[in-house]
């Protein structure tokens, strides 16, 4: 049934959102099922530790987030859903979501925070797709945390190395702002993050 969906058949929302297997993580992009890869355990260390940092940030502040473990980002007007690696989300807008109850899934940019992908080897998908994506939906910040350094070049510059790319939406377009090593990574929703582009990269291990 896999195989059958995401090699021959385009599929609405509608049917990827009722046949998506348990324990098992999957995206749609434009009518095609996409298998997500177990991700690499270097992966996992950067984003739980952005998890407790931003978890820790918002809660400090007493604001209504809150951090879903699987929850599905649709694109308006076509059949594509995604998973961020992390997303917070506005719990005071989600009785607007008509996705959210019976399928955890959010269609407008008011319900968002912030939405982080850590990069891996499809990184044209974090780079390009989601951030056109995510534009048109109306995320007020989006990041691609690329630990490894293997964006393209026009995105991280020449020699690649670890960036961490901060989308902010102003007047409805992304601006966007880079940072590298020891410098301090802005966040437009939480300002009082205090974080280095390496202490994220290292997952706030200190050697």
């Amino acid at each position: 049934m896999v195989q059958s969906l995401a090699k021959t058949e385009l599929v609405s929302f509608a049917e990827f959102a009722q046949w998506k297997p348990e324990n098992r993580l999957y995206e749609l992009h434009n009518g095609v099922i996409i298998e997500m890869p177990q991700p690499l355990g270097k992966h996992e260390e950067v984003k739980g530790f952005l998890c407790t940092e931003l978890v820790f940030a918002y809660r400090r502040l007493n604001l209504p987030y809150f951090l879903p473990s699987q929850a599905f980002v649709k694109v308006n007007d076509a059949e594509s859903a995604y998973l961020p690696d992390i997303l917070i989300l506005k719990q005071s807008n989600l009785i607007n979501e008509p996705l959210w109850e019976k399928q955890s899934t959010v269609t407008q940019g008011a319900s968002i925070i912030i939405a982080i992908e850590v990069v891996s080897t499809n990184w044209r998908v974090d780079y390009l797709t989601k951030v056109k994506d995510y534009e048109e939906i109306g995320i007020p910040e989006y990041w691609t945390v690329d630990y490894l350094g293997i964006g393209g070049r026009r995105f991280i510059g020449n020699p690649k190395q670890p960036t961490i790319l901060v989308h902010e939406l102003i007047e409805d377009e992304y601006q966007v702002t880079a940072f590298k090593g020891d410098e301090r990574v802005i966040s437009p929703s939480f300002p009082e993050l205090n974080l280095t582009a390496n202490q994220i990269f290292q997952a706030g291990i200190v050697a």
